[in-house]
């Protein structure tokens, strides 16, 4: 679970990359694709291809949900449902995946974050987005 200190963490970080959404969701996006080229396929549609319009359109659309995840913490499974209804029901998005990309949203963050990335940032956002992405595979089961 998170602590107080870390919810509130977690909100200053998503605010501050909330400016940045299409620049971090993007890369992360990148980095999925790259390091599991599988993922690719639920994008088959869409130019994926570095700074491609629907990319940073999905990577801003990403991290807005992430903010929003982050500023309702204690309503996460309430605030997230629809998203996860979506994208189990009409992209039928191996729930695997959200872990995958938890993990390259954290890189990115590590990235652009730099020193301020430190032991807690890490860990605080690292159980935010496993949270994020079990409640996002919710509908799966």
């Amino acid at each position: 679970m998170l602590s107080k200190r870390e919810k509130e963490l977690l909100v200053r970080i998503w605010d501050r990359m909330l400016p940045i959404g299409e620049d971090i969701g993007s890369e992360a996006l990148l980095r999925m694709f790259t390091t599991f080229p599988k993922t690719k396929t639920y994008f088959a549609h869409l130019d994926i291809s570095p700074r491609s319009a629907p990319l940073l359109s999905l990577g801003q659309k990403i991290v807005e949900a992430l903010h929003e995840g982050a500023t309702n913490i204690t309503t996460l499974t309430t605030t997230l449902a629809p998203l996860s209804r979506f994208h189990a029901y009409q992209l039928r998005i191996d729930p695997t995946n959200f872990k995958l990309f938890s993990h390259c949203v954290l890189v990115t963050l590590a990235c652009h974050m730099g020193d301020e990335f430190d032991p807690i940032a890490h860990a605080a956002c690292d159980k935010y987005l496993s949270a994020f992405a079990a409640v996002l595979s919710e509908k799966y089961r």
